[in-house]
């Protein structure tokens, strides 16, 4: 009896060894799976998304550069939806850049505020990113389809991000929604090409649009 009882626990143990095998096997496999480019689950936490290489900016930081800006996506729309805060200094230096942004979001709240509908979360369709080099380092272009999911329905839209490296940081240059009748649509205007990573620094254009907002 006691053979036999012996033989019964080494049995379980044996059986309970081959489940966490298992488990840790698929724990594994998890950790190590790359998720789809369409379907961010994770985003970066960090108050920065640094580049591959602190000297340079190249297609390889294309990732970390698609993670800013769903996260910036993400607070953006639930700013403009839901009123909360959203930290643009994580995002963005150029002052210019910055205050526009500002203005942006506080007039689309007050367009959207009004409406029972809240943001629940985001989802990105097939993204683009080309690379482009030039004299400051080069910088990245994305363009990316996404699908604003609401407490009830969903809207989508189209935005377009210029990144470059500064200082082994990966920051927002510039940042362009283009819908129909939606802010950058209206103060910018239709159809634009961005191309321009500088453009922000360029203050007689700067005025145009502060002539507009104000």
């Amino acid at each position: 009896m006691k053979f036999a009882y012996m033989l019964v626990v080494l049995f379980i143990l044996s059986s309970c060894a081959s489940v966490v095998s298992e488990e840790s096997s698929e724990d594994s496999a998890i950790n190590n799976e790359i998720t789809s480019s369409t379907e961010p689950n994770v985003l970066q936490d960090s108050p920065g998304y640094l580049v591959e290489n602190e000297g340079e900016l190249s297609i390889q930081d294309s990732e970390p550069a698609f993670e800013m800006c769903v996260r910036a996506l993400t607070d953006y729309y639930k700013a403009i939806w839901n009123g909360t805060d959203i930290e643009l200094d994580t995002f963005i230096e150029n002052k210019n850049l910055k205050q526009y942004t500002q203005k942006k979001i506080q007039s689309q709240y007050d367009v959207y505020a009004q409406f029972d509908d809240k943001v629940q979360d985001i989802k990105i369709g097939a993204w683009e990113v080309e690379y482009t080099d030039d004299v400051d380092g080069g910088f990245l272009y994305l363009k990316l389809p996404v699908q604003v999911n609401m407490t009830v329905g969903s809207r989508g839209e189209v935005t377009e991000f210029l990144v470059r490296n500064v200082n082994g940081k990966l920051v927002i240059v510039d940042w362009y929604t283009g819908t129909k009748d939606g802010y950058d649509f209206t103060v910018r205007g239709e159809n634009l090409t961005i191309n321009n990573p500088d453009i922000w620094n360029d203050s007689e254009w700067v005025k145009k649009l502060e002539s507009i907002t104000d």
